[in-house]
């Protein structure tokens, strides 16, 4: 059973939506829809693999990598927040 919302609940939800990443998720998401999925798809594949590896095998920069990793991340965790 879900408890329903409090005011402190929704003062830490707000507070949530006020970084760097749910920001960078936001943008993301605003600018490209359709490619959401497969940048969280191909960040979870980094993670899995590490990024020299992933990189390695995906003939990308580590940077590259890097930076998919980060914006898979903003994206997941703007998701998490928005929802």
């Amino acid at each position: 059973m879900a408890k329903s919302e409090t005011s402190t609940d929704s003062a830490f939800v707000e507070s949530l939506m006020d970084t760097n990443l749910y920001s960078m998720g936001a943008y993301f998401t605003d600018r490209n829809p359709d490619l959401v999925d497969d940048v969280i798809d191909q960040s979870l594949a980094i993670e899995e693999q590490g990024l020299r590896g992933f990189a390695g095998d995906h003939d990308l920069t580590l940077e590259e990598c890097f930076e998919t990793l980060l914006t898979g991340l903003a994206l997941r965790y703007y998701k998490a927040v928005a929802a």
